[in-house]
């Protein structure tokens, strides 16, 4: 994406966000009965909160991010999450003609902040997520083998390095056989972000960890992000495969490039083995058709965040075929990550963030 289409892009949201922002502000401050000065200054900080994340956008191309720069990300972002509930809690009460009396704003406001607050530290705290996956005649070899699955970190503005520290940290104590780490690892360019994807090097896995790119990489430097990540010793799948043997069962690891570059889930296994256990590894869930047509036993993808938080975590299901969890498609298994990290707003509500533990049983 150039600059002048990420411009265009940004200018056509950026509108309509601040339009959404002042149906906000029209239900906040009409039942106050404000005016000259104080009402200007009002609708100053409606435009305020719009506008912030807007300029965070902006300003994260330019790098070096100081400490004030960290706080505007802080506000920024925690603001879009805020802004977002009192939008969508507005438009119910419009839907329900509930009267738009002072009180009815002190509750909603209320309401929208505390469970803005809520869902910062919720999101701060991935649980671990363990999934027993059955597949048809495993052998003894391979029974029990564990993949940990990271996905969707968007190490950025508002997730840095203790973040990632702590996550590598869990990671490590599960003892997983592979890691499989399923797209948007980062967002933002690698020079800025490099001190914080680094704990990742130190994730530990007899069989070894894979990447495989997402959407969020081609927004900023998929071959720059790629580089680093295989720099800290994380193979990096683009339509290819590796083959994994343990004893005298044999697993063949393979990753496609996200749907909006060239992704090939036949490619990813040509030349492969014949093999006990076949596994792609797939940023969107939508990947899932071609595969499961193409004879892999098993899915890893994440992209959805499960919705992140409500009430998106409803809303998604409308343009995504998989959200969350485990899904069975004829022959093959698909699990979708509700994501370790989180986008935008740092929020997590009734849609948990997770580090994955997958095990494979017999069926």
């Amino acid at each position: 994406m150039t600059a002048r289409q990420m411009l265009t892009r940004l200018g056509i949201v950026g509108g309509l966000w601040t339009l959404l922002n002042v149906y906000v502000g029209s239900h906040v401050l009409s039942p106050a009965g404000l005016s000259g000065l104080p009402r200007i200054l009002a609708w100053g900080a409606v435009l305020l909160v719009a506008w912030l994340p807007l300029v965070a956008m902006v300003t994260a191309r330019s790098g070096g991010r100081g400490p004030l720069m960290r706080v505007l990300d802080w506000a920024a972002y925690s603001a879009l999450g805020l802004s977002s509930l009192l939008i969508v809690s507005f438009f119910v009460t419009d839907l329900l003609r509930l009267p738009a009396t002072a009180r009815l704003v002190l509750v909603v406001v209320s309401a929208a902040v505390l469970l803005t607050l809520v869902g910062i530290v919720l999101a701060r705290r991935p649980r671990v997520v363990r999934v027993t996956v059955p597949i048809a005649d495993l052998p003894n070899d391979l029974a029990g083998f564990r993949i940990l699955q990271l996905s969707d970190l968007h190490i950025g503005p508002t997730i840095r390095r203790p973040f990632v520290d702590a996550v590598v940290n869990r990671a490590n104590s599960l003892r997983p056989d592979l890691v499989a780490v399923t797209g948007d690892v980062a967002d933002g360019l690698v020079p800025e972000l490099r001190e914080h994807v680094a704990p990742l090097g130190r994730m530990r896995a007899p069989y070894g960890a894979y990447f495989v790119t997402g959407n969020h990489e081609y927004y900023w430097d998929v071959r720059g992000w790629t580089h680093e990540l295989e720099r800290l010793g994380i193979a990096v799948l683009s339509n290819e495969h590796r083959v994994v043997e343990r004893g005298s069962g044999r697993l063949v690891i393979a990753g496609v490039t996200d749907l909006s570059a060239s992704s090939d889930p036949a490619a990813a296994v040509a030349g492969a083995p014949a093999s006990d256990v076949r596994v792609l590894l797939a940023h969107q869930p939508r990947s899932a058709f071609a595969a499961q047509a193409l004879g892999y036993d098993l899915q890893l993808s994440g992209h959805t965040h499960g919705g992140q938080y409500f009430p998106f975590n409803l809303l998604v299901r409308l343009f995504q075929p998989f959200v969350a969890g485990l899904h069975r498609l004829e022959s093959m298994w698909l699990y979708v990550s509700r994501g370790t990290g989180y986008w935008g707003p740092p929020l997590r509500l009734w849609a948990p963030a997770e580090i994955t533990v997958l095990e494979l049983v017999p069926a």
